[in-house]
């Protein structure tokens, strides 16, 4: 789940929505690298989830996707049945992790990346988490990897980066010795990204971006949608996209509590209903993170259906 929404005018981003999926192709991306979309479009996967092959003896895929056999059947037809040596996964949401377990009883390969799914949070009392059914609570890698930890296959060395935000547990993934970067669902071209409490975090996904910007790498290959160039130059404007949205809801904050759909509706104006959910969500990750910092109070906690106020 990775597409969130946009409201006014005033905080639109330059999204770039032309892609051509080419299901059941590996289309090459760059030097040894190939892209599969999987055939599960979405409002919130737009055309489908990315997996990428990288390598050409010896391949690592990358987000094998969803619990798709019409998909793993994909990614062994191009791959080769002998050729698949490791499974990377970036993080456990339905539409990125399942496929993994398929895909190594095909192969034998090992399962790589993120740790199992986890809350960036405990739940208050009475909360109901709302990214539930999106989670993959099964995933078990054979190797989890932490911040700044390579992994070779073949002659690629990957290099885990840790940029939570998305979900608690979500990894990007560099190619030493090259530009690119594997940014799954923390930085994709065609949307921002949904940031969703208790499982994402405002806070976390602001200081992931941050970190981003002081690497290198100038060119992602994400989740979902084309190649993103110029990299930098968009997670800057993510990042002021993100305080322009803070901004708006604190300015329709006063001493008078609020609910976070009374908000959705002064903030979104244009949007369609079925994506006020996650507008929602949107809103209650600012929410958060600005009560933590002492901006905003809650009542009677900081929860989905809490009303929100500025501190008297």
């Amino acid at each position: 789940m990775t597409a969130c929404c946009h409201g006014k005018k005033g905080l639109r981003l330059k999204h770039e929505r032309t892609f051509d999926p080419a299901y059941g192709t590996a289309v090459e991306v760059s030097d040894g690298i190939r892209r599969l979309t999987c055939r599960n479009p979405s409002p919130f996967t737009f055309h489908g989830t990315n997996t990428y092959l990288i390598g050409q003896r010896e391949i690592a895929v990358l987000d094998p996707g969803p619990s798709s056999e019409a998909h793993i059947d994909d990614i062994v037809k191009a791959a080769g049945p002998d050729a698949v040596r490791a499974i990377l996964v970036s993080h456990t949401h339905m539409d990125h992790s399942p496929g993994a377990r398929l895909l190594q009883a095909r192969t034998g390969a090992p399962i790589v990346g993120c740790g199992p799914h986890r809350a960036a949070r405990t739940l208050a009392s009475g909360e109901i988490n709302p990214m539930d059914a999106s989670a993959d609570a099964d995933h078990v890698p054979d190797e989890e990897l932490k911040a700044g930890d390579t992994f070779s296959v073949g002659k690629t060395v990957f290099e885990a980066v840790e940029t939570p935000g998305h979900t608690a547990n979500h990894l990007c993934f560099a190619v030493a010795g090259s530009n690119l970067l594997f940014s799954a669902d923390h930085v994709m071209a065609w949307s921002t990204s949904i940031v969703a409490p208790p499982d994402g975090n405002m806070r976390d996904y602001m200081m992931s971006l941050e970190r981003l910007l002081q690497r290198p790498e100038s060119i992602y290959l994400p989740g979902h949608g084309g190649v993103l160039r110029d990299a930098h130059g968009y997670v800057e404007e993510l990042r002021a996209h993100r305080l322009g949205r803070e901004r708006s809801i604190l300015d329709r904050l006063t001493d008078a509590p609020v609910s976070i759909p009374d908000l959705v509706l002064q903030i979104y104006d244009d949007l369609p209903p079925g994506l006020r959910p996650a507008a929602a969500l949107s809103v209650f990750a600012h929410l958060e993170d600005l009560a933590e910092r002492g901006l905003v109070s809650a009542e009677p906690n900081v929860t989905l259906t809490a009303s929100y106020r500025r501190p008297s």
